[in-house]
């Protein structure tokens, strides 16, 4: 096998959201809890909030015009044209502490963000 025969590995780029290695098997376990293997997860950018802006995470099995879907793990992360702007090189992760459980955004694009961390500017 030459070089050119190797397959890519996908490198953290700007271009869109990532989803770490670790929230990424959190969405694929909550997939197969529900038994749905055609659902994606779309990260939406929405107006409302205390900044402005909130975002919003859930599942979907829609194909909108204009998605922009990547893979991680074995699942599609998809967002819509008008909140890919917003997203470009944001990391969504999921922490499981005594304080906190969930997913997180960090977002390169917010300006500023309100304490409760759903929104942002």
């Amino acid at each position: 096998m030459t070089a050119t025969d190797q397959p890519t590995v996908e490198a953290p780029v700007a271009d869109g959201v990532l989803l770490s290695d670790v929230a990424a098997a959190k969405v694929k376990a909550l997939l197969e809890s529900e038994g749905r293997d055609d659902l994606a997860l779309r990260v939406a950018v929405q107006p409302g909030g205390c900044s402005g802006l909130r975002y919003q995470l859930f599942f979907d099995e829609r194909n909108l015009e204009g998605d922009v879907v990547r893979g991680f793990g074995g699942v599609n992360v998809v967002t819509d044209r008008m909140s890919a702007p917003y997203l470009m090189g944001a990391r969504i992760d999921f922490v499981d502490t005594i304080e906190k459980q969930g997913f997180t955004i960090d977002n390169p694009n917010a300006t500023g963000s309100c304490a409760c961390g759903d929104s942002f500017h």
